[in-house]
């Protein structure tokens, strides 16, 4: 039995059942024992899961483009700031900016005098790590340990665009089910083993939650609820003067989401690129996540006045952003040129990342604005 068990056995032990959101939270991010605010290699080969920025550099680059058409469309203000949440080990930000550096294009270098990146970062071991990975582009980037911490920096106030990959789906959730009343799942301690036990839901905005996006449950229906990305929302609405919330991640919109052959929810753990649906073993050493309900992004930014700009799958996004153009222009000279091609794949294709992530854009500001990466789909109208 870890430390993490014992303190969260110890909590049940004086409080009683606790839910499985408050689990989940101790599990991920209690100080020093949780799975992101301890010391150890979670992501790439030596981990437990890849994201984007692991299978190819091109992804850096096609965000980097997107950066530079966002700019464009704000008037290319004399500041943009690009904070980017979550930033993992790096190399996201490394490779947006090593294409900025590496750009013949005169519109790029022009931007990247502009460009101020922000990796908001709340754990010193994981900065360490970035700092490593970003290396001698360390000079371009600035760290802090929350949002609050950028606004104070940046007296003038946040214009740019706030930027997350695979971020809200480790935002810890409430887990519940349906029976003749909606339940939620609490969690206990048996003497040995950690166990579920079913109860009264904790908040009413979980049924609320349920009536705001129409989720019609059967008896025996389990899902999740995510609260956390209101807040958030709320949060971001308060530090972005004007710009931009480009989240990337896996999810679904609500119809997709509550539907029949997803009866079961969403929740997913990762321990040594294996996935398995125990959230109970491996505490504090394991990923727990559970996909975005995007039906909630939008409807919640859209009530605090950001405008959907987009949501479409991650490979239909990349193909209309131009990433051929990209590839051919990086990659086609390279001997190692189908190398390269079967790399990126993985980005773009249904079978990879291409179709399990999602992009939606929303925006802060009086214009409307139509992105090349919404050009094929934009399925907004659908959420």
């Amino acid at each position: 039995m870890n430390p993490l068990e014992k303190i969260i056995i110890e909590k049940i032990k004086n409080n009683g059942p606790i839910t499985f959101e408050n689990f989940m939270d101790m599990s991920l991010y209690y100080p020093g024992l949780g799975y992101y605010a301890s010391a150890g290699n979670k992501i790439g080969r030596e981990g437990d899961f890849y994201t984007s920025p692991h299978l190819h550099p091109v992804f850096g680059a096609m965000i980097a483009k997107q950066l530079v058409e966002m700019w464009t469309f704000m008037e290319q203000p004399p500041v943009f700031h690009a904070i980017e949440m979550g930033a993992g080990t790096g190399y996201l930000c490394k490779d947006i900016i090593d294409h900025l550096n590496r750009s013949s294009s005169g519109e790029d270098k022009h931007f990247s005098k502009s460009l101020r990146y922000v990796i908001v970062e709340p754990y010193q071991y994981v900065e360490e790590l970035q700092r490593k990975v970003i290396g001698k582009f360390d000079k371009n980037v600035m760290w802090v340990k929350s949002l609050t911490d950028a606004t104070e920096t940046f007296s003038e106030g946040l214009t740019g665009c706030i930027l997350s990959n695979e971020l809200l789906d480790a935002f810890p959730v409430h887990l519940i089910e349906m029976e003749d009343e909606l339940k939620e799942i609490y969690v206990d301690f048996d003497g040995s083993h950690f166990i579920e036990v079913k109860n009264k839901v904790s908040s009413p905005e979980l049924t609320h939650y349920l009536r705001e996006f129409s989720a019609s449950l059967q008896p025996g229906y389990r899902t999740e609820i995510n609260l956390r990305i209101k807040d958030w929302l709320k949060h971001l609405n308060g530090v972005l003067a004007k710009g931009f919330i480009f989240t990337i991640d896996y999810g679904y919109a609500a119809n997709e989401y509550y539907s029949e052959e997803r009866s079961k929810g969403t929740l997913l753990c990762y321990h040594r690129h294996q996935a398995n649906e125990n959230p109970y073993q491996y505490i504090g050493e394991q990923d727990i996540t559970a996909h975005v309900n995007f039906s909630s992004l939008k409807k919640w930014g859209e009530e605090l006045g950001f405008k959907t700009a987009g949501y479409c799958p991650q490979g239909t996004f990349l193909v209309a952003s131009g990433i051929d153009e990209v590839i051919h222009e990086l990659y086609s000279s390279e001997p190692d040129y189908l190398f390269e091609i079967a790399r990126i794949k993985g980005l773009i294709f249904p079978q990879g990342m291409g179709e399990t992530h999602n992009i939606m854009v929303q925006y802060k500001g009086e214009r409307s604005q139509v992105l090349r990466g919404f050009s094929l789909r934009n399925n907004a109208g659908q959420l």
